[in-house]
């Protein structure tokens, strides 16, 4: 299957992050995708919640964001961002999946400011759920797309922590989540080192070359002992993704490959 594309690679690899039984924290956009994606073949019994405090919702069509009345068809509960975020603080999320602007060799996130944060070049949206997610879901996956402006050495604002400086920092600043676990990106899979808790290339996907990588990212990176391939997704995965939950093509790409 020569015609996947690489939003299609993404969704799929972030689905299957997810596992049977978990709690997930959503977001709009590819994750909402994966976790359709899971929940109708081999994660059931993941139960959803998003930041608007819809829980576990079995929608008709897909939604263009968290807050999408859409959202509230066959769900269990709608009860606001307070609630959803509450979750978190009782530690009952057992992954969350986040964007970004820029992310460091250590996970960390900036979704606030590029330039000084005073007098920025550019003002992004912040915070919202990330930081909470990040601190205290059990772990967390980034989904972002190779690009040296947003894999960076250091980013320019800390919106939300990864593994900070490095090994057992996490610890010392009281975080209870073990932090990311995985960066799915357009070209390879990403993860992190457990010794030196920086991130390292665990996948690539079919065509693509470690030296392609490291020249979409801002700073040196390392192969995983046991550099893998991604496989292809297979027809069924494909025909869900098509026809079942983006038909329209509003998240999952089908013509960059």
């Amino acid at each position: 299957m020569t015609d996947v594309s690489r939003d299609e690679y993404m969704a799929v690899a972030a689905s299957r992050e997810i596992r049977d039984g978990d709690t997930a924290f959503i977001g709009t956009g590819l994750p909402m995708v994966a976790a359709y994606l899971a929940k109708a073949t081999h994660a059931p019994r993941v139960n959803l919640v998003f930041e608007s405090g819809i829980i576990d919702p079995q929608p008709v069509d897909l939604a263009t964001g968290v807050g999408d009345y859409r959202l509230v068809h066959g769900s269990t509960k709608v009860a606001g961002t307070f609630y959803a975020l509450s979750l978190l603080q009782q530690a009952k999320v057992d992954i969350g999946f986040l964007g970004t602007a820029e992310i460091d060799p250590y996970g960390n996130l900036n979704s606030t400011v590029i330039g000084p944060y005073d007098r920025p070049r550019v003002r992004l949206p912040g915070s919202g759920g990330a930081n909470d997610i990040a601190s205290m879901a059990k772990r967390f996956v980034v989904i972002a797309r190779l690009d040296r402006k947003r894999f960076v050495e250091k980013v320019q604002y800390l919106t939300t922590p990864g593994f900070l400086t490095g090994p057992g920092a996490r610890e010392a600043a009281g975080l209870p989540g073990a932090g990311p676990v995985r960066v799915i990106s357009d070209r390879a899979i990403l993860g992190f080192d457990p010794a030196s808790r920086r991130m390292r290339v665990e996948h690539l996907y079919p065509g693509v070359t470690l030296a392609e990588v490291q020249e979409h990212i801002a700073f040196p990176i390392d192969a995983a002992p046991t550099l893998e391939i991604e496989p292809e997704p297979d027809l069924h995965l494909l025909r869900l993704l098509r026809d079942v939950i983006d038909p329209d093509g509003v998240y999952v790409g089908r013509d960059e490959r």
